[in-house]
């Protein structure tokens, strides 16, 4: 069972495309997204865990090179990171918003 421990988000990355969705670029709602909720950072951490280059990422990410098979789980990977950090995000923009609004006495 030890084995199978990794399976369970390369499976679930699997299902996030379709056929349909390889050979076009993403969408420019998806790009929108994961350019304000990533860094260089995701991307070359996901370059790197991924064997996909950052500049291949990159360009998936800005609409200017398409979606592939072989680029599929870098960007599925990147879509987690966005989550996590749009998350992060939003608490992190909460406790602003409270201390601002104590400081401005609102």
């Amino acid at each position: 069972m030890g084995s199978m421990k990794g399976l369970g988000p390369l499976l679930k990355i699997e299902l996030i495309f379709t056929d349909e969705d390889y050979g076009k670029p993403i969408s420019e709602k998806l790009s929108e997204v994961l350019r304000r909720n990533t860094s260089k950072n995701d991307l070359a951490n996901i370059a790197i865990r991924t064997n996909v280059s950052f500049s291949t990422i990159r360009d998936v990410v800005y609409r200017t090179n398409s979606l592939t098979k072989l680029n599929a789980k870098a960007i599925s990977l990147l879509m987690h990171a966005a989550f996590e950090n749009s998350v992060a995000y939003k608490l992190q923009a909460e406790g602003d918003n409270v201390y601002l609004g104590g400081l401005l006495n609102i």
